[in-house]
């Protein structure tokens, strides 16, 4: 219990007494008060609560009469009913107050450890000052809510929670503040993923980093065990969540802030603006309660890869306004429009097939962008990089941040634009195609792309030609150029044609070996047999190679029966029999099923000339006919019923 002065006490028991005195008949001479001042007594005990037996109280009676019970009774010398009527008087004078009540209390002091809360009972309560610190202004004379824990503990001091008195009436509390709009108090204990926790009415609630303030937050340990008014914006009853913005109370005036700046605002007009926000598409002014947005290509005329180049947070810049939006309050700046454009200062003598270096700073698939200075760049297209008419990307030719020099093809300085040409600084290839590749020469290529016609081939930078897919092999029949090369191959070839008009080459590269077809006319004759590989079956019949010179030949289904029945396979080797040849359309026609066909056709044929040669013999002989002619005969007719049966 708090420690009173002497004179407090003083003044309170002397009220006390005042009190008393006017309950006792004034006609009683035999009570009579010896000395206010021996009323007061040193309080050893550090209790505020006066005991009135102390009193020193002089009774005018006989001694042989006196009372001495009443001395060991500590001068008890009221009735029952006085003594009933004076307990009623004094605890009026107190409040009546329960255990587990919440009450309003008034601080009647406080130090940097305790705060003591007058709730006008017999006693104040001490409450721990860290209770309070929400609430770092509270001051001697504040209402505040208390919750009774206990009228008295084990040393008679009465035990009261703010804490807990907040926490009883905090829902109640919150959602009267949420469904009224109201500003509440509230103190940010700690940080947390995605903003801070804040006490607010004992009950924690979450602070989000976006509503702590209108402006970007960089560090949010500065806000810890501070005390800010916050709006509840956001309440889950099932779960027990509250969301608080501090951003919500200021964002109204700043609104009324950015009316009146809009208001103001003129194209053209340069303010100064603070760098707000730097991200991959622009920057973010404030001008003072308003924000504006600076898109990457207004910073600077020349190229940005990313605002972080020209700008840094917190800096302050002047900046031009190009456009505005009342209704959807945006504001467009520039900061490169307050210098000249570097088009305006471009050399005045420089003029069409003029050489000019630059770096290249894009590089895209239709070509590249060279800067020539800063602000003026221009556009080399993939077809001005080589003088092949095979389009490629122009990262094969360029990467970004070469130093590259290129003609001027085009220059437009009203439009600022201008093309420029890499190819133009080398010497055209075509111009002496027949003295280099003449008809008939041969050369060697590399394989840049297939069509389901041809392979295109590059003799040399810019001179391209085609080989068709009829002047791959004099030997096989290609469905496909990937049949028989590939991309980035070496091919050898001979100029058949050159058109220098329309830069084309028609090229061969069977023409390389001289045509075989010359040989196989008498390799391969009609009737001829040779051995072969089945390759390919298909409805129609099969692909054969003929070994050992791996030409191709045909057969149809029905040539492919075996003398078995069965049909042949894919990489079964068997003997072919030539029955069809084409020089001119090279072609060859084989056979499996004709071998043993054939075969078997000759020897029905021997045997019916055995037959006739016998029966001539028999009518030679039949007019000199025997017994052993007749023997002789009968053998005969026997072989021969034989020789039908076979059949």
């Amino acid at each position: 219990m708090a420690k009173k002065d002497e004179s407090y006490l003083e003044d309170e028991v002397i009220e006390k007494y005042k009190k008393l005195e006017s309950l006792i008949d004034p006609d009683l001479e035999e009570f009579k008060i010896k000395d206010q001042d021996d009323l007061i007594e040193e309080d050893d005990s550090d209790t505020e609560q006066v005991d009135v037996t102390k009193f020193m109280v002089t009774e005018n009676v006989n001694p042989d009469e006196f009372n001495w019970e009443n001395v060991t009774k500590r001068g008890d010398v009221y009735s029952s009913d006085e003594r009933t009527k004076l307990e009623s008087l004094y605890n009026e004078t107190l409040s009546t107050i329960e255990d587990g009540a919440v009450l309003d209390g008034t601080v009647v002091s406080q130090n940097k450890r305790e705060v003591v809360v007058n709730i006008g009972y017999k006693s104040e309560g001490v409450i721990n000052i860290n209770e309070f610190r929400y609430n770092p202004e509270l001051s001697i004379g504040d209402k505040v809510e208390v919750y009774v824990e206990s009228q008295e503990d084990k040393t008679g001091q009465l035990v009261l929670s703010h804490k807990k008195a907040r926490a009883m009436r905090s829902w109640d509390r919150v959602n009267a503040a949420h469904d009224n709009s109201e500003i509440v108090k509230g103190f940010i204990k700690c940080r947390t993923k995605g903003g801070m926790i804040v006490d607010v009415f004992g009950i924690e609630a979450f602070l989000p980093g976006s509503q702590i303030d209108v402006k970007p937050i960089r560090d949010y340990d500065i806000f810890v065990g501070k005390t800010m008014e916050f709006k509840v914006v956001k309440i889950n009853n099932e779960f027990k969540n509250v969301v608080v913005s501090h951003k919500a109370l200021i964002e109204a005036e700043l609104e009324l802030q950015k009316k009146e700046i809009i208001a103001k605002l003129e194209k053209g007009q340069v303010l100064e603006g603070t760098v707000k926000n730097i991200t991959s598409y622009g920057v973010f002014i404030d001008l003072g309660g308003v924000d504006g947005l600076i898109h990457i290509t207004d910073l600077s005329w020349g190229r940005v890869n990313h605002p972080e180049e020209i700008v840094t947070l917190d800096q302050k810049i002047n900046v031009v306004i190009l456009d505005f939006d009342d209704d959807k309050k945006r504001i467009a700046l520039g900061l490169k429009q307050l210098t000249p454009h570097p088009w305006d200062s471009l050399d005045a003598n420089l003029n069409l097939g003029d050489k000019v270096s630059g770096k290249v700073v894009v590089l895209a698939d239709y070509g590249a962008f060279i800067e020539i200075s800063a602000g003026v760049e221009g556009l080399i297209h993939v077809s001005e990089m080589s003088w092949s008419q095979h389009l490629r990307s122009a990262q094969e030719f360029l990467k970004v941040g070469d130093v590259v020099e290129a003609q001027i093809l085009t220059l437009d300085r009203d439009e600022r634009k201008m093309s420029l040409g890499l190819k133009q600084l080398r010497t055209d290839p075509w111009e002496k195609i027949e003295e280099k590749y003449p008809i008939s020469s041969k050369h060697s290529s590399i394989v840049r792309n297939f069509t389901t016609f041809g392979v295109f081939v590059e003799l040399e930078e810019g001179v391209d030609g085609l080989i068709h897919i009829s002047d791959l092999s004099w030997t096989k029949k290609i469905k496909h150029p990937a049949e028989f090369t590939s991309i980035g191959a070496s091919v050898d070839v001979i100029v058949l044609e050159i058109d220098k008009e329309n830069r084309r080459l028609s090229l061969g590269h069977k023409q390389v070996e001289e045509n075989p077809w010359d040989v196989f006319e008498s390799i391969f004759s009609i009737d001829s047999v040779h051995e072969g590989v089945v390759m390919e079956v298909s409805d129609k019949g099969s692909v054969i190679s003929l070994q050992p010179y791996g030409v191709e030949a045909f057969a149809t289904n029905k040539h492919l029966m075996k003398e078995d029945g069965s049909h042949t396979k894919v990489d079964e080797t068997l003997e072919f029999k030539v029955i069809e040849f084409s020089k001119e359309g090279k072609k060859i026609v084989v056979s499996h099923s004709r071998i043993f066909e054939d075969k078997k056709k000759n020897e029905e044929v021997t045997v019916q000339k055995n037959t006739e040669k016998s029966m001539k013999k028999v009518k030679d002989k039949i007019e000199k006919t025997t017994l052993g002619d007749i023997s002789e005969l009968a053998a005969l007719k026997t072989e021969m019923e034989k020789t039908e049966k076979n059949k």
